[in-house]
């Protein structure tokens, strides 16, 4: 199977970057350790007004709705700074790029 090849030799940069899916995830996470403390440490204890009494999983529930999305927008707020950062350390290397077309047509 012989072919022809082409080479090119091309300038590319390289930084770090973070994965912005693990740092969201670990702000939902968190978000919802902070709903579990800010359940425990609630008193259930029956409202003046209404005279009702919210069991914990509702109360969970409610501190989920706050808790994860801002754990979620912190995480996604670390990241981008991270990204930001990591372009100060970003460096160019010379790469040799190659493309081998075989006979027959494929690639």
């Amino acid at each position: 199977m012989s072919g022809t090849a082409s080479h090119s030799t091309v300038e590319a940069t390289i930084r770090p970057v973070p994965r912005y899916g693990v740092f969201m995830v670990t702000g939902a996470v968190l978000g919802i350790i902070v709903a579990g403390i800010l359940t425990l440490l609630g008193s259930y204890e029956p409202s003046e007004v209404l005279g009702v009494v919210y069991p914990p999983g509702q109360v969970f529930g409610f501190a989920l709705l706050w808790t994860v999305p801002i754990g979620v927008a912190l995480g996604g707020i670390i990241a981008v700074g991270l990204d930001r950062a990591a372009r100060r350390h970003a460096r160019v290397v010379t790469v040799e790029h190659e493309r081998v077309v075989a006979d027959d047509g494929q690639i």
